[in-house]
């Protein structure tokens, strides 16, 4: 029998249970997913950024549980990966999408020395050096995708790159990365909004391109909160006196802040696109409002936001806690996720898929209640 969160908390409270914690949450969700995949099968069958954020997660997740069952899950599917020679098993190193699960190494490497870690470091981020960039110096997204640069990229290539500069003494990496943040915010904020468009191609020849500006035309929600999401995650690493740090706070201040007038006001959630609530056929997506809430309480945290800005993401979290179903093995099930999603027009976005348990989805929401966790602790 399917049974709504809300039926669930108050069968639980009516037997004397509080609902539950957002730490708690985040533990069902790295539960619900480990029981459906050993972790040697996580699709897709290669190292990908799905499994990195899902896993990113479930690495926080330990960090604040301390159980060592979600450690062993992430070592598992990691090894499943990277070889003892620090080559990756099956990935596709032209792509920004599978640089990103790199960054479990760290973690793996100092819990356990394992030199595989250390040496599939220094494969992959190396990488970065010779990537392909469009003529402003942007990173291209994929190979197959000459000169487009993507939100989601700064996601895939920027918390591992800046954090291996912090690792390893190699402080190119933070110009790299933050080079890469300050050219894609420059280039797809809209001034109206305050919002950043999915993609920007430089040259115009992508058939979504703007051909006066080279934008895709739509603020897809997913896209923009890998964004802050990534910066929050690359400031953990880069020296409070770098040169551009406080350019990329004020972005994120300024993303944020704008954000917030997109929130549904009866459901805390955002719109699949962000900026067009007020079309019937567009619709409230829960991976990314995990992203945006998970982004507003780090940025509190963080002071660059003030404490009033908690109250659009507990808005947010409860919006997205009130979706949530549990399945016959009261499993919980979080829907409302996107799939997978290119670039494209209005009509693209609206019509793309939701599946339940999705990868990124799972993995922004137990981001999201993992900070939410800290925040609870805060107060």
């Amino acid at each position: 029998m399917m049974m709504n969160s809300a039926d669930s908390a108050t069968v639980s409270e009516g037997q004397g249970h509080a609902a539950p914690t957002p730490i708690e949450w985040a533990e069902k969700a790295c539960e619900a997913l480990m029981s459906k995949f050993e972790p040697e099968l996580l699709p897709p069958d290669r190292f990908h950024y799905h499994q990195g954020v899902f896993l990113s997660g479930m690495e926080k997740c330990w960090r604040e549980t301390g159980k060592e069952r979600y450690f062993d899950y992430i070592k598992r599917w990691v090894d499943s990966q990277v070889m003892t020679d620090g080559s990756i098993k099956k990935h596709n190193p032209e792509e920004l999408d599978d640089i990103q699960p790199g960054v479990l190494l760290y973690t793996l490497y100092e819990q356990t020395g394992d030199e595989r870690y250390h040496k599939a470091l220094h494969y992959l981020v190396p990488l970065l050096k010779a990537w392909k960039t469009n003529p402003s110096g942007g990173f291209w997204h994929k190979e197959r995708y000459p000169n487009q640069m993507w939100l989601d990229g700064l996601y895939m290539a920027g918390p591992i790159a800046v954090q291996y500069g912090s690792t390893f003494g190699e402080s190119d990496y933070f110009d790299m990365m933050t080079t890469q943040a300050l050219l894609m915010a420059e280039h797809t904020r809209d001034p109206h909004t305050g919002l950043l468009y999915h993609g920007w191609d430089e040259t115009k020849s992508v058939f979504w391109a703007d051909p006066e500006t080279g934008l895709a035309p739509e603020f897809w929600g997913r896209a923009i909160g890998w964004f802050p999401v990534a910066l929050l995650e690359m400031f953990e690493h880069l020296p409070d006196d770098h040169k551009d740090k406080a350019k990329l706070v004020a972005i994120v201040q300024d993303l944020l802040i704008s954000l917030i007038n997109y929130q549904d006001e009866a459901t805390g959630l955002w719109y699949q696109v962000v900026d067009k609530g007020d079309r019937a056929d567009n619709w409230l997506e829960n991976s990314c409002t995990a992203l945006f809430v998970h982004a507003i309480a780090k940025a509190v945290r963080f002071g660059y936001l003030d404490e009033k800005y908690m109250a659009y993401a507990w808005k947010g979290y409860q919006g997205i806690i009130d979706t949530l179903t549990f399945d016959e093995n009261d499993s919980v099930i979080i829907g409302k996720i996107c799939i997978g999603t290119g670039i494209g027009d209005y009509d693209h976005y609206i019509a793309r898929p939701t599946s339940e348990n999705d990868l990124h989805g799972a993995g922004a929401f137990i981001l999201m209640c993992v900070e939410m966790s800290l925040a609870e602790q805060l107060s």
